[in-house]
């Protein structure tokens, strides 16, 4: 028996039941099929997949035909696959022989609802459109949002991370300081990282001119961390990181153990599901031990 629901395996003494009935309340798809039969075995994959997209609206029921011949004799079965939809206790429609899967839904649509796609959810949207740069639209989405909710601490702490990349420091400051709670306390300590960051750099050297002390000394270790503190700044993530742990593995002490702290700073910034933090805790453990 399948373990989806809305798909499963009929006999000659549960085919009332699990067809007949059933299809009073959501149409049945039944699918006559048998060992031998090749293109009933292509078939089944895609009805599986058919059915799964309709999401419990549409039953599917198998029934191996050299088995349940009751049934195939009382439905007139004459060659497989035969495929055949009921409603309401009767067959309204079907086919025999392999089908396109477009074919197939056409064949449906008139007597299947497809469920309507979930509403997406706007901090989910949010969070994709400041990912991908779009800061102005992240804004729009989320005043809508905090209008209607103003204590919404995810939304508080991303939003205070667009009013930061526009430069707005102590205004997100002043929308982080909102946020209560620990249920958000690693996104919350990432946006203070970014704060930070962006408050160092606006002090620091320009990147040229940091990249041309080191390139006269490449062991010019306030050179090295300034740069990295400026990668951070314009979200240059990979560099900075890898700027970072060259530094910790040549200086460890460097500034009592700077280059180690900002490290984790960034992996809070980053947040755990992120690749590189995945990759630079391992790099930075190795280093350590």
């Amino acid at each position: 028996m399948s373990e989806i629901p809305y798909i499963f395996d009929v006999t000659d003494a549960s085919f009332d039941q699990l067809v007949l009935e059933n299809s009073f309340h959501k149409p049945v798809l039944v699918d006559f099929w048998a060992e031998w039969c090749a293109p009933c075995k292509a078939l089944m994959p895609l009805l599986a997949k058919i059915a799964e997209s309709y999401q419990g609206e549409l039953l599917l029921a198998k029934v191996n035909s050299d088995i349940e011949q009751q049934t195939v004799m009382r439905m007139g079965i004459r060659s497989l696959p035969t495929v055949v939809l009921f409603k309401d206790g009767q067959p309204v429609d079907g086919f025999a022989g392999a089908q396109p899967e477009s074919a197939i839904r056409a064949m449906l649509e008139p007597h299947v609802q497809m469920p309507e796609a979930p509403e997406a959810d706007p901090l989910e949207v949010a969070q994709a459109l400041f990912a991908a740069g779009r800061i102005g639209e992240t804004e729009n989405l989320l005043a809508a949002l905090l209008s209607e909710d103003n204590g919404n601490g995810a939304a508080l702490i991303l939003y205070a991370r667009c009013l930061a990349e526009r430069g707005e420091l102590g205004e997100a400051e002043a929308v982080l300081d909102a946020v209560t709670g620990d249920e958000h306390k690693q996104a919350l300590a990432g946006a203070r990282a970014q704060l930070t960051f962006l408050r160092q750099a606006a002090d620091l050297p320009e990147v040229a001119i940091l990249k041309s002390r080191l390139a006269q000394d490449a062991n010019d270790d306030e050179a090295a961390y300034q740069l990295a503190i400026q990668q951070l700044a314009r979200q240059h993530y990979e560099a900075a990181l890898e700027g970072l742990l060259r530094l910790f593995v040549r200086n460890r002490g460097y500034a009592e153990g700077l280059p180690h702290k900002t490290l984790l700073q960034v992996f809070d910034l980053l947040g755990s599901d992120h690749p590189l933090v995945s990759t630079y805790r391992r790099k930075l453990y190795q280093a350590l031990y």
